[in-house]
C-alpha cells in the first residue's frame, strides 16, 4: 500500500495512492483506516507524509560513508535527533541557513513506526514498522565539526525533506539508495551495506526510548555526499519507495 498526506482547501488528510489517483482515508492511518470510493478531485498540496513526535537518525551507518568523512565506526549505533520543525514537504525549498558553510545532501531510507514500540528485539521489529519513505538529512558540515554533537548542524528548518509517500509491505533489505544532484547521480548504494540494519536499529532505539506511531528513524547515508548550492535540484531515490525532489535556496 502507498499512502500520502495531502492538504486541500485548508484541510489536511491522508490518502491512499492507487493506479495514479489518490483516495482519501478516514480514521487512524495506523489502525485500519477506511478508504473512500471516489478519487480526490481538484488541486492539492503533497505534504511530508507524517507528523512525528521525534525523528531519530543513525550517523555513519555505512562504512563507505564513515571512510569519506574520516569517522571511526563505533561499536554501537551512533544516534542523533532532528526536530520535527526541520521537516520539509516534497517539492519544497531547502533554505541554506549559512550559505558560507558547506551544507550537504544525504540520501536516506526512513522508517515510519506503526505502533508503540518499547524494549523489543530485532526479530520482532518488523511488526512495529508501518512503512518506509525517502528522506534527505541536510547537514551543515562546518557546524557539525565545530559543535561535536550534530543537532544544530542538522536541525535547521527545511533540513529534513521527507516523502513523498509511505510504502508498506516492503522488505528493507538490499534496496537501492541514490541521490541525484541536478540530474547527475551522486550517491548509489544499497541498504544491505548498512552497518546496523533496519530491524536492529529499531530494536536498539526502542531500548532507549519509547517509539510512537508516526515516529521516524533515518537509517544513515552511503558514500557520495556533497554540497548544495542555491538553484540546485536534489532528488532522493529509493528503490520501491519513490523519489523525493526539492530545490535549494
Amino acid at each position: 500500500m502507498t499512502y500520502a498526506r495531502l492538504k486541500q482547501n485548508g484541510g489536511i488528510f491522508y490518502a491512499e495512492l492507487k493506479d495514479g489517483a489518490y483516495y482519501s482515508l478516514s480514521g487512524d492511518l495506523f489502525k485500519n483506516p477506511q478508504v473512500a470510493e471516489s478519487q480526490v478531485q481538484g488541486a492539492f498540496e503533497l505534504l511530508a507524509p507524517v507528523t512525528p513526535s521525534k525523528i531519530i537518525a543513525l550517523g555513519v551507518n555505512y562504512s563507505s560513508h564513515a571512510a569519506e568523512m574520516g569517522e571511526q565506526i563505533k561499536p554501537e549505533p551512533l544516534l542523533f535527533m532532528k526536530p520535527p520543525s526541520a521537516l520539509l514537504n516534497p517539492g519544497g525549498q531547502i533554505v541554506i541557513a549559512h550559505p558560507e558553510n558547506r551544507t550537504d545532501y544525504e540520501a536516506e531510507l526512513a522508517v515510519v513506526i506503526g505502533k508503540e514500540c518499547k524494549n523489543i528485539c530485532a526479530e520482532d521489529a518488523d511488526e512495529y514498522i508501518f512503512g518506509y519513505t525517502c528522506a534527505n538529512d541536510v547537514s551543515d558540515r562546518v557546524l557539525q565539526k565545530h559543535d561535536g554533537q550534530w543537532i544544530r548542524a542538522k536541525g535547521f528548518d527545511t533540513y529534513c525533506p521527507m516523502g513523498p509517500h509511505i510504502v508498506t509491505g516492503l522488505s528493507p533489505a538490499a534496496l537501492r539508495v541514490q541521490s541525484v544532484l541536478n540530474g547527475e547521480v551522486r550517491q548509489n548504494s544499497t541498504t544491505d551495506k548498512m552497518i546496523t540494519g533496519v530491524f536492529a536499529a529499531v530494536a536498539f532505539i526502542s531500548n532507549i526510548m519509547t517509539l510512537l506511531p508516526g515516529d521516524v528513524i533515518m537509517t544513515g547515508t552511503p558514500e557520495g555526499i556533497g554540497p548544495l548550492q542555491s538553484g540546485d535540484e536534489i532528488e532522493i531515490r529509493i528503490e520501491g519507495v519513490g523519489s523525493l525532489i526539492n530545490s535549494v535556496k
